[in-house]
């Protein structure tokens, strides 16, 4: 038995000095007094040591060799790694329901403009199919600016009467779109998944933000980017294949995915995949053991233990500021 659980037992026998007695039982009542103590001190300390320590959340989507989304696995298929640590998963919920907040990105450059209105159109029926009560969407256009054309809102019609409003632009600010979606995601109390979609063509010609800035704030955002590619040019010299591939590694480190639709005519069906996955996602949480430094970058893993390709962000910065 360890001193922790030891308990004090004083047997009051008849016949016993009432002086003797009561000094026993005062220094048995002392002694538990002490004991209680220390156990409620170690109790705090163990909650204070576990409240500071944050818990890390992460969505995962999975896909079963047909590419489509494989349900109903169980916790004990999952493994997470954190800096290629095993960590003990927490939060399992398959198919979560945890609210959505997204911001919906629509280029809106002149090598766009042809298919703005089909782009406008497929957009309409994505939110209509998407927002449900409790998830709310914000409306951004970029060309070489970011514009936002709706806040976020749940509200349909309101958000759909905003695409009327995209007016096409001088340039591509690519980096800017990913960097201001996430930050206006970051914005947003916690608790809720974020997301940013991005419709665009790849181009890149007058962001402020680079590369780097961009997956950064995405990553400290813990917002997942999925991406639709429309190529104008489907000649691979005249199309932008650095920018097409930048989002790709940026989507990627978030879990997200990037879409080539052939046509713009399949854009509806790359909308409704991203709808299909958000809705059958697996949400996973652990408390980082050991513990990292404020601000650091860790890298993660998700393994599932079934015949299913895996996507889940590669990478989140710890509490704390960034320098």
């Amino acid at each position: 038995m360890s001193q922790r659980e030891r308990r004090v037992t004083l047997v009051f026998r008849p016949g016993l000095p009432g002086v003797l007695a009561g000094a026993l039982l005062l220094i048995a009542a002392t002694t538990q007094m002490r004991v209680d103590a220390r156990q409620r001190a170690e109790q705090d300390q163990r909650g204070r040591i576990r409240s500071e320590v944050n818990l890390v959340g992460t969505l995962a989507s999975v896909l079963d060799k047909d590419g489509r989304p494989a349900l109903d696995l169980a916790q004990d298929q999952f493994e997470v790694y954190e800096e290629g640590v095993k960590q003990k998963i927490e939060i399992f919920e398959p198919e979560t329901q945890q609210p959505l907040d997204l911001t919906l990105m629509i280029d809106s450059s002149l090598s766009e403009i042809k298919d703005l209105e089909f782009e406008s159109e497929a957009a309409s029926r994505f939110i209509q199919k998407l927002v449900r009560p409790g998830d709310r969407l914000a409306l951004y256009e970029f060309a070489d600016a970011v514009t936002q054309l709706a806040p976020f809102s749940s509200n349909v019609p309101t958000l759909q009467a905003a695409l009327r409003h995209i007016v096409p632009g001088d340039g591509t600010a690519l980096y800017d779109a990913v960097y201001l979606g996430a930050q206006a995601l970051a914005g947003n109390p916690s608790g809720r998944r974020r997301v940013i979609v991005l419709v665009t063509d790849a181009g890149e010609t007058t962001s402020r933000a680079d590369f780097d800035t961009a997956r950064r704030a995405a990553l400290r955002a813990d917002a997942l980017l999925y991406t639709i590619v429309v190529r104008v040019v489907k000649n691979e010299s005249g199309r932008n294949t650095a920018g097409e591939h930048a989002l790709e590694t940026i989507a990627d480190s978030t879990g997200g995915a990037t879409y080539f639709p052939d046509t713009i005519g399949e854009l509806s069906e790359m909308f409704d995949r991203i709808d299909r996955e958000l809705r059958t996602q697996y949400r996973l949480g652990y408390y980082p053991n050991p513990r990292p430094p404020d601000g650091a970058y860790r890298a993660l893993e998700v393994r599932v233990k079934c015949e299913c390709k895996v996507r889940s962000r590669k990478a989140y910065y710890s509490g704390g500021h960034l320098d």
